[in-house]
């Protein structure tokens, strides 16, 4: 078994939980980054911490040459030449796993799968750009760059998580829910609140992204979303159930979204579409996925404690309550 990991980012998100991970199945770990985030694992035993850029060809070099890696996971390649010079600079390790995103896929099929959904294509001007439009294109193109690095005999492979939710979160686009929960008795939802939007509990990305570096194939892509999917509404009740609280779900209609002046997706987490992915691919594999009552509960407490209310993410108090009266005729 490979026992030595680079982890390119590393103190956040899903780079934190990936170190945590790592240690747990008796890694030492480098952390390669700029070094602008508190690094959690600064007095831990097992964790080194290389500073530089990874946009940088010679720093990932010269890190690569400190710590020569069993396996590296990438995840904060946001263009594809940061996977390319990757997968250059870390040619000979046992495993470079790629953090990819299911915002790769072109299609709306339920459920988006590795081998036959299609993914974005990638202009070149997208390829260097920043802005969310190009975020999905991106990521597929740096998917494709996985597979030809495969085929140069480079041990390569890309997993693609869905929307990700957890402790640390810093996007807070569910600690919304959790805030909203905590604070009211009562909370709107878009419609029906049975808007799906395949999830994913990040310690579960963690694991998928050691247990692919360990068992994947090189050139594959591996989907990575809870096993067992819910509702935006059912989000709520578990949420509730975690904080022993109560919560009336309160359901809208389009004409009372108009009148308190809100659009569905203003809402985080909403989608019009089901947006799912199939699973069996990394499931084959050993990995299997946290039950969503405990990881739903874990999530929320951990963003109460750390008073995280994604408050920004979504359509404020007023409004909302606002849109309860006009569900309500009020």
């Amino acid at each position: 078994m490979p026992s030595t990991a680079l982890v390119v980012g590393g103190t956040r998100f899903v780079g934190r939980h990936t170190v945590s991970e790592l240690l747990d199945h008796d890694y030492h770990v480098t952390i390669f980054n700029r070094g602008n985030h508190d690094n959690p694992f600064a007095d831990r035993e097992g964790v080194d911490h290389v500073e530089g850029d990874r946009t940088d060809r010679e720093a990932l070099e010269s890190a690569r040459d400190a710590v020569s890696p069993d396996i590296v996971i990438d995840t904060c390649a946001y263009h594809p030449g940061d996977v390319e010079t990757a997968t250059e600079v870390f040619a000979d390790v046992d495993a470079y796993v790629y953090v990819s995103s299911g915002s790769a896929y072109d299609a709306s099929d339920v459920p988006m799968r590795e081998d036959e959904t299609p993914i974005h294509d990638c202009t070149p001007e997208q390829a260097v750009d920043d802005s969310v439009e190009s975020y999905g294109p991106r990521k597929a193109e740096g998917d494709r760059v996985v597979a030809r690095a495969a085929e140069s005999g480079v041990n390569a492979m890309a997993v693609r998580p869905m929307l990700v939710y957890g402790a640390h979160d810093y996007t807070e686009r569910f600690a919304y829910w959790t805030g909203r929960v905590a604070e009211y008795d009562e909370v709107a939802v878009p419609f029906d609140g049975d808007s799906l939007l395949h999830r994913v509990y990040v310690e579960d990305v963690a694991s998928a992204l050691r247990i692919v570096a360990e068992r994947g194939e090189a050139g594959e892509w591996y989907n990575v979303a809870d096993r067992n999917t819910f509702s935006l509404a059912r989000s709520l009740e578990l949420v509730a159930e975690a904080l022993d609280t109560e919560v009336e779900v309160v359901q809208t209609g389009p004409a009372d979204l108009e009148a308190a002046g809100v659009e569905a997706t203003d809402f985080p987490l909403y989608t019009p579409e089901p947006a799912m992915v199939a699973t069996e691919k990394l499931a084959a594999l050993g990995w299997e996925s946290t039950d969503p009552g405990e990881a739903v509960a874990t999530t929320a407490r951990a963003h109460r404690e750390h008073g995280r209310d994604g408050v920004e993410n979504g359509p404020d108090r007023e409004t909302e309550e606002a849109l309860i009266d006009a569900a309500r005729g009020e």
